[in-house]
């Protein structure tokens, strides 16, 4: 199934668009609820202890949440994160992902732990969506599927 294509701003308030992946890199879309939670922290701190892998795989990291970019930023330099981190603060794309949980502790539309590897040609290889936040997406299967892409 082709992903849908999106664009949002990065933490410098650029915009990124999807579809400009295609035909050069495999793409990790990872929905995150949201910044500074502890969950949060050790998924995204892995992913950044893993970018070496994740550049030999060809692949992109996009993480995404429903924060706003200012929020990001200082997630991203308090981690020291090392990829993308984009703002659905609208939350468009995680609706059009189907990833955005109704009622999270209180909050509407907080964006549940979610993975999308995308092959080059931007189609979805792999998904896992978590119900359960507290969860983490299973890292090595990514890996696995980005090394069957290259």
């Amino acid at each position: 199934m082709k992903a849908t294509d999106f664009t949002l701003k990065d933490t410098n308030l650029k915009e990124v668009t999807l579809s400009s992946f295609e035909g050069k890199k495999n793409v990790v879309l990872l929905f995150f609820p949201l910044a500074f939670s502890s969950v949060c922290t050790t998924e995204l701190s892995t992913t950044r202890d893993n970018m070496k892998l994740y550049d030999s795989l060809d692949a992109e990291v996009l993480a995404i949440s429903v924060d706003s970019t200012f929020s990001l930023n200082a997630f991203k330099e308090a981690n020291n994160l090392n990829y993308t981190l984009l703002s659905d603060f609208n939350k468009d794309v995680s609706e059009a992902y189907n990833v955005l949980y109704e009622n999270y502790f209180g909050m509407k539309g907080v964006s549940k732990r979610s993975v999308f590897v995308l092959d080059k040609s931007g189609e979805i290889v792999h998904k896992e969506i978590l119900e359960n936040s507290g969860d983490m997406p299973d890292l090595n299967k990514i890996q696995e599927v980005l090394v069957e892409l290259n």
